[in-house]
């Protein structure tokens, strides 16, 4: 069997990987091509490089295993057909997205980003507009793995946490749990309202104009998910009209953000260039979690973990 990584992990996680498997061909190269794809049984991918094009060449191809949450960019419609099986690494990020999302809490409640401007003008001030986190509400958006582990954290912090999803079933350290359709009505008890949720049709544009008109004029959204959940002139609008007190957001409708994008310089807004997730422990927990499925698939089972419905996006 033939596993192409189209990245190249650290040494000191490779040789493990190819001493715990001598019966696999590995072969890790950075940049994807068509000669190792047409030699590859399992491709172990960001995600990112695989295209309808080129995956036409991958004719063993049985298995594609994305070191990442997102499937968005890859050829979803094309795999369905071919009747390739996708799993992914959910639940990899909740560890440094939660710390991420916590500090630029912590950060915005403690005049943080008022005291690093103060030193830079050597000015001795003591009229930074501090407030505290205990006893807020969170609304999150999305209380999957990262979701519930944000909940677990601001609990620490004494914050009531009301969750948001399709169905309003109840997640791990959700206080409340609400619907899709009730969303209106739970903004208004929020002051932070952060999104998690992935891409799909259902999440498009899921906040729309009517919805930050109801958040509290200091409320802090975070958007840590997918940029597609606002239109960008929308949120713009909302920050500029002063709806909301705070906009913090790590992904964008498209990405990079521009040059000339007023979110780069409107006041109280902090942008993150979708680097939340980012960890020196990234690949080796993801490798924690393709070891197993990898028994698994050597021993001719399909029941791998974090195994992906394309047709869904997630």
């Amino acid at each position: 069997m033939r596993i192409y990584f189209t990245f190249e992990p650290r040494q000191d996680l490779r040789e493990p990987l190819v001493e715990e498997f001598p019966q696999v061909d590995f072969v890790f190269q950075s940049g994807l091509t068509t000669e190792e794809l047409q030699k590859a049984d399992v491709v172990v991918t960001y995600g990112e490089d695989l295209n309808e094009e080129n995956l036409q060449y991958a004719t063993k191809l049985k298995w594609i295993f994305v070191a990442s949450a997102g499937v968005e960019k890859m050829p979803a419609q094309a795999i369905i057909e071919r009747g390739i099986l996708v799993s992914n690494v959910r639940g990899i990020h909740k560890t440094p997205m939660a710390e991420s999302m916590l500090a630029h809490i912590l950060a915005i409640k403690r005049a943080l980003p008022w005291m690093y401007e103060q030193q830079k003008k050597c000015e001795w001030s003591k009229k930074g507009k501090q407030t505290e986190l205990c006893d807020s509400t969170a609304l999150i958006l999305g209380p999957g793995a990262i979701g519930s582990e944000v909940g677990r954290l601001l609990h620490a912090f004494g914050v009531q946490t009301i969750g948001c999803n399709r169905s309003g079933k109840i997640a791990p350290h959700m206080d409340v749990m609400v619907s899709f359709d009730k969303l209106l009505e739970a903004l208004p008890k929020a002051d932070i309202v952060l999104s998690v949720l992935p891409k799909t049709r259902e999440t498009t544009h899921l906040l729309k104009e009517e919805h930050f008109k109801v958040m509290k004029k200091n409320a802090i959204f975070m958007n840590f998910g997918r940029g597609n959940l606002v239109d960008e002139q929308v949120l713009i609008r909302a920050i500029k009209a002063d709806e909301i007190g705070y906009a913090v957001l790590d992904v964008f409708e498209q990405e990079p953000l521009a040059e000339n994008s007023p979110l780069w310089t409107l006041p109280n807004v902090i942008v993150s260039p979708h680097v939340s997730s980012h960890s020196s422990r990234y690949v080796e927990r993801s490798l924690n979690i393709f070891k197993p499925s990898l028994v698994k698939w050597l021993d001719g089972e399909t029941d791998l973990e974090n195994v992906m419905d394309l047709s869904r996006g997630y």
